[in-house]
């Protein structure tokens, strides 16, 4: 460890006031700012939306996206995207579903709904090294497979076993007034913040985004990191999945289903750029929780529930807009 980055001396350490300077410039205290004005602009209008019970339920409702759009994230960094979320996403429910309704027990049942993640996160980062394909065509093609699957296997009836009261917990339960998937969300977003931004995983990850032949010259495999994110990805969306079985205890053959444009989106606003090299956790959450808000909002309001998607596009298009604005200012 560089002693002299981590522990400045007083010559060289920046002052206060460029400290908050460079804070205030990072793209996730633009969309915290953002979620602040939205947030009291809403409160404003409606005295419901600054509730306890409003508050937690808006947390909870966009936990699942953000959870998926952690490892969203890390895949788009790399320059790749993730279309099979949400196939995933329901699959792994499923899967979970029918592994209780067989009589596994809930280590067993979690174990392989996490499994499927696993090896479709595995299959797309094969398909995009190894076999060299546009992230794009692998991952609608396992998006497509994963979907097909479910209908093939429910035949379009939901599946509905019984599961032990402790799994239930999981999504259902609470720690004090904040709801289990609530928490689920922070602790991976801290984890996989400390990955991005403290390890040496993390820097390989930011470095084949931002140019792969770089580093693949400078000794970085960028393969491997490559196949590394798809398989988090997968992994990640798997475990919403499970979640979010447990939160209904049915497993339906739609579930899931339109969930990679929301996790896209989440990254989106939260910073990332779909270039690659470009990207974090927190401001992934942060995109995700910006997107729940408005939900909420556009509910406790009384407005039109299809304008919602009208504005979550609107702000994308406003996100990616700063990103490319930001970009061409820095080539000046």
């Amino acid at each position: 460890m560089d002693v002299g980055l981590t522990q400045p001396n007083r010559r060289t350490a920046p002052s206060l006031g460029r400290t908050l300077l460079d804070l205030f410039r990072a793209k996730e205290m633009s969309v915290l700012l953002a979620v602040i004005l939205v947030g009291g602009g809403i409160a404003m209008v409606t005295p419901y939306f600054l509730t306890t019970d409003n508050l937690m339920g808006v947390f909870r409702s966009f936990s699942l996206t953000a959870i998926m759009s952690i490892g969203m994230v890390m895949v788009i960094i790399t320059g790749g995207i993730d279309l099979s979320v949400g196939s995933v996403m329901g699959l792994s429910g499923l899967v979970t579903a029918l592994a209780f309704q067989n009589g596994f027990s809930t280590v067993v049942s979690v174990s392989c709904g996490l499994g499927v993640g696993f090896l479709f996160g595995l299959t797309n980062g094969l398909l995009v090294t190894a076999g060299r394909l546009p992230p794009f065509i692998a991952t609608l093609g396992t998006l497509s497979i994963g979907r097909g699957l479910m209908y093939i296997v429910t035949k379009g009836v939901p599946a509905t076993p019984e599961t032990p009261e402790a799994f239930s917990v999981i999504g259902q339960g609470y720690i004090g007034s904040v709801p289990a998937p609530v928490i689920i969300m922070l602790v991976l977003a801290l984890i996989f913040s400390v990955i991005m931004t403290f390890t040496t995983f993390g820097r390989h990850v930011y470095a084949t985004g931002g140019n792969e032949q770089a580093a693949w010259l400078s000794g970085v495999n960028t393969s491997r990191i490559k196949l590394t994110v798809y398989t988090l990805s997968g992994t990640i969306s798997a475990l919403a999945g499970i979640v979010a079985f447990s939160r209904y205890l049915s497993a339906e053959p739609a579930s899931g289903f339109g969930v990679e444009l929301d996790v896209i989106a989440a990254a989106a606003i939260g910073g990332a750029s779909l270039a690659g090299g470009v990207g974090s956790v927190m401001g992934a959450i942060l995109g995700a929780a910006l997107t729940g808000i408005i939900a909420n909002g556009v509910v406790l309001m009384n407005i039109n529930t299809y304008a919602q998607q009208a504005i979550t596009g609107a702000v994308i298009l406003i996100a990616v807009s700063i990103d490319v604005w930001r970009n061409a200012r820095k080539e000046r």
